[in-house]
């Protein structure tokens, strides 16, 4: 069943009826692309975790309008709230962790620079960059059924990052030096209590200088290995989601 997803304020109470408003390119893609007709079923997220099951019931020139038949909370989103805190990368890998760790629920992402970061980002260009990360966080929760769409922040830098990202009750920083521990030694530590917000910090092309893991030690960071094979900077942050969700979802 197709999944769009709407605010707050296109959620209509009208007597015991609730209707919902699809506007813009969605209200375009059923009429158009799906082709659908009234008395076909849909599903609405309001970004709230609350899934409305819809029928359509009305399609006018800029919007379609759908009623509510069936709603229930949202099953699909983890039971940890993760934010990764990513590097960023050159070239397009960053449009691909996006897409991937969406699928492997992460919550929130926000990219940051730091020493081997080859990638150079212009403030001018950062609305545009946002806006398309934003579209392909939309679309991959879309593609796998989320409660929720991942919001993308603006790049940080290294310290803000680091105030950022210490203030959850876990800090994980992905690092290939010495020091660390497996994630199953982190997330097992707890003993089946793994703390319900998690920060999650992964690297760039080339990982993290010496200094760098040095200063996330000392603002508390767990500092944690990624298993013996060296991984590509886009596969690290969904693997470690999905170890994080096989800790705690299974």
């Amino acid at each position: 069943m197709p999944r769009f997803f709407v605010r707050a304020d296109q959620i209509e109470e009208i007597g015991e009826e609730k209707r919902i408003i699809i506007k813009g390119e969605d209200a375009h893609h059923i009429s158009h692309s799906l082709r659908m007709a009234k008395g076909e079923k849909i599903e609405v997220c309001d970004m709230q975790k609350n899934v409305y099951e819809c029928e359509l019931c009305d399609f006018l020139p800029d919007k379609v309008v759908a009623l509510v038949v069936n709603d229930r909370k949202s099953d699909t989103e983890p039971k940890c709230t993760v934010k990764l805190y990513q590097a960023l990368p050159k070239g397009d890998k960053f449009e691909n962790i996006i897409q991937k760790s969406v699928e492997c629920g992460v919550s929130e992402i926000i990219p940051f620079m730091s020493e081997r970061c080859i990638a150079k980002l212009d403030k001018k260009d950062v609305p545009k960059k946002l806006a398309r990360w934003q579209k392909i966080s939309e679309s991959a929760s879309k593609q796998c059924g989320r409660g929720i769409i991942p919001e993308i922040k603006e790049p940080l830098s290294y310290k803000e990052m680091l105030d950022s990202a210490s203030k959850e009750e876990l800090f994980i920083f992905c690092y290939e030096g010495d020091g660390t521990n497996t994630l199953k030694q982190i997330l097992r530590s707890y003993n089946g209590e793994v703390p319900e917000k998690i920060s999650l910090v992964v690297g760039a092309e080339g990982g993290f200088s010496i200094n760098e893991a040095a200063l996330a030690k000392k603002y508390g960071a767990k500092m944690a290995g990624l298993g013996k094979r060296i991984l590509r900077c886009e596969t690290a942050a969904p693997f470690a989601l999905a170890c994080i969700a096989y800790e705690t979802e299974f």
